[in-house]
């Protein structure tokens, strides 16, 4: 296979735009409290829950998340979160309709299942659910019980997302993350058997001690699970910035030649699988509602990477949830006791955010359409936007030196990236990034990869 690579400079995911590092505090709880009374009372919306906490410590997370052996910490948290869904629903014009809803964390299947069945019957009386509605989970199959797999489907959940990242015993041991291929096989069977019958994997490459072997190994061993989709991350080794990282023995890292192999690796692997690959990292059998809405350009790219949502406005309960509403994004106080003093206190928990300009949502949809097509028409996205083109003039600067080096084929206003470099998608949509300070995508030739689709 001939490959190409290039060397990517920080960037942000683009899940979305502007990225949460230009948040600030001058949009807090009154803003966000407005922004709630103004909501459209018939619009459908989504829900996010944080549950922030977890029973060991994986090294590799960058999450911010509570470890504890102990339930009280998380009832008492519960109760908070209740209190702040209270104070959110008495603030929106009426009873929000819902058509989906994502437990995330953190491990938040950690809740007790009449708990959680207990959460669930407090959202149905704050918010209209739909009977159709997606309600998904976060699950570590380590700690999954068949009495919590019950009360999931009991409660109404039908799609759970669990972590695996590698089968491989030599690199959980690197990262502390001990899970063996028949813990998440019985975790799939007993969430399937209660109806949770939608089921995604996580997968990491780019850790510790990992090959292009394992990685491949560790596919094969998911795919004979047969989930419906899968989603594929690149370990990001930042210790000055998450400490858990530290414990990580950065020798044995794989270098950016072995990473871009092991992604090539995995996704040859998974498209003969009968996977189809979806955006830059994610895969979906071909029935999924990410194929499905991929292949009707429906897909959408949120906080929590690549949708089939298309809900405008999502509603963030938790530490440090993330919230989008038509004025703008909002972030609830990131640490666990923070949140809660300020839920108390009978006040909503906004820290920051951004109210989002013109220019904004033009550069937004640009990138969102570049992070799941991996095209774009500018001037007709800027036209639909009540924007003159000429005032992304700077970025079509930036394409066109990405054009000279053969990244995207640009011509009159239509982007689209070359085949062979859509692993570099995220400095495609940098060039739209006014955020970013010029050209942070710099070609060089090096033994690696080209996208398998």
């Amino acid at each position: 296979m001939q490959t190409t690579k290039f060397r990517e400079a920080r960037l942000p995911w683009y899940t979305i735009y502007p990225p949460v590092s230009e948040f600030s505090g001058a949009v807090g709880a009154e803003a966000y409290e407005e922004w709630l009374r103004n909501l459209p009372a018939d619009d459908p919306v989504s829900l996010y829950l944080h549950v922030p906490f977890c029973r060991s410590a994986c090294w590799y997370c960058g999450f911010p998340t509570t470890i504890t052996r102990r339930d009280a910490p998380i009832l008492n948290y519960l109760a908070a979160l209740r209190d702040e869904i209270r104070l959110v629903s008495e603030r929106v014009p009426k009873t929000l309709p819902v058509s989906d809803i994502h437990f995330g964390g953190g491990t938040p299947s950690l809740i007790g299942p009449a708990e959680f069945l207990a959460l669930m019957e407090f959202l149905r009386c704050r918010f209209a659910i739909s009977k159709t509605a997606t309600v998904a989970i976060e699950i570590d199959p380590r700690t999954l019980t068949p009495e919590m797999a019950e009360g999931l489907g009991a409660a109404g959940v039908n799609r759970a997302s669990l972590g695996v990242q590698s089968f491989d015993p030599v690199v959980q041991k690197a990262i502390n993350r001990i899970q063996s291929e028949a813990q998440t096989s019985a975790a799939v069977e007993v969430l399937r058997r209660h109806g949770v019958s939608r089921i995604n994997f996580d997968l990491i490459y780019g850790l510790p001690r990992q090959t292009v072997e394992s990685c491949v190994e560790t596919v094969r061993a998911a795919v004979a699970m047969r989930p419906d989709r899968l989603a594929l991350f690149g370990y990001s080794h930042i210790p000055s910035q998450v400490k858990n990282q530290r414990l990580i023995e950065a020798e044995f890292l794989p270098d950016s030649a072995a990473r871009a192999e092991q992604y090539a690796a995995v996704a040859v692997t998974l498209i003969a699988a009968g996977y189809r690959q979806i955006g830059l990292d994610h895969f979906a059998l071909p029935d999924d509602e990410l194929a499905l809405a991929q292949e009707t350009g429906r897909l959408r790219r949120n906080s929590l990477g690549y949708s089939a949502d298309t809900c405008r406005t999502l509603i963030g309960f938790g530490a440090s949830a993330i919230g989008r509403i038509g004025q703008g994004y909002v972030q609830n106080e990131v640490t666990r006791d923070s949140y809660i003093q300020h839920i108390a206190a009978g006040r909503l928990a906004t820290s920051k955010g951004h109210r989002l300009t013109d220019d904004d949502r033009v550069r937004a949809a640009i990138i969102e359409r570049l992070m799941c097509d991996f095209e774009a028409d500018v001037p007709a996205i800027c036209v639909a936007h009540g924007s003159d083109p000429i005032r992304l003039r700077d970025s079509a600067e930036r394409l066109a030196m990405l054009a000279k080096d053969g990244i995207v084929d640009f011509e009159n206003g239509f982007v689209r990236v070359r085949r062979e470099h859509r692993f570099g998608i995220r400095a495609v949509a940098a060039a739209f990034d006014v955020f970013r300070d010029g050209v942070t995508y710099i070609p060089q030739q090096l033994n690696a990869m080209q996208s398998t689709t």
